[in-house]
Order: structure tokens, then sequence, then C-alpha cells
């Protein structure tokens, strides 16, 4: 793809001519090809690992049931309401990814508080 003339999907040594960010003649497409050069390495890992997807499709989708409770319920009316939602989710989303139930790990998680146990971890294979 050509992006104010540089190639972003190239190395900068190979897709871009010397000086080309400069001789855009736009400075927001300037910037957008500093970006993509910038992080050259990362948007093209998927093809130097196999395991690595193309997309984000998973992310998306784990934010889905987030995005649509809230927009269902309404938003919180706090930063420390927010903070619980959000990790509340998180820790949901990682026990339903890992085939753990999400109650016992609350029950760990609330014994550990409570100094009687010890913390659960939500790693995989924690």
């Amino acid at each position: 793809m050509w992006v104010g003339g540089c190639f972003a999907g190239a190395n900068s040594a190979r897709g871009c001519r010397p000086g080309c960010i400069t001789r855009s003649g736009c400075r927001r497409t300037a910037q957008t090809c500093a970006n993509l050069l910038a992080q050259e390495v990362s948007l093209w890992t998927f093809l130097r690992h196999p395991g690595v997807e193309p997309t984000n499709n998973a992310a998306e989708q784990a934010l889905r049931t987030v995005v649509l409770k809230r927009k269902i319920s309404g938003p919180t009316r706090s930063m420390r309401g927010q903070q619980f939602v959000a990790r509340g989710f998180s820790a949901m989303e990682s026990c339903r990814r890992q085939g753990r139930d999400l109650r016992d790990w609350m029950e760990q998680a609330l014994r550990a508080w409570l100094g009687a146990g010890p913390v659960p971890s939500l790693l995989p294979g924690g």
C-alpha cells in the first residue's frame, strides 16, 4: 500500500525513498508514514510467525459481550465503578477462555483477600 510516497509494507531501506516522509507535502500523510515505519516490525509479525493471527478478531469478539452489556445497562457513574466492571469482565473472560469456573476463582480470590488462602492466578495454567 502506498501512503504519501511510502510503501507501507516494505522495510524503510527497500520501500521508501530517502526523504519520502518529508516530500509527501501533507503533514498528516508524513506522520502516517512515520508511524507505519515505526511499527513495521509489529505490523508484519504474522508473516514471520505462523501461530500469530493477522487480525484482532478474537480480541474484538471478547469485547463484544462487555460492550453490549454496557450499552444495555448504561455506563458506571465513577472511575471506581468503571475499574470494578472492567476487572470483573476481565476475570470472566479469562476464566471462560481457560475453561475455568468463574465462581470457583472468585471464591478463591475472596478467601485470599480474607487471608485464608493463596491468591489465585488468571494466567493460563495458573
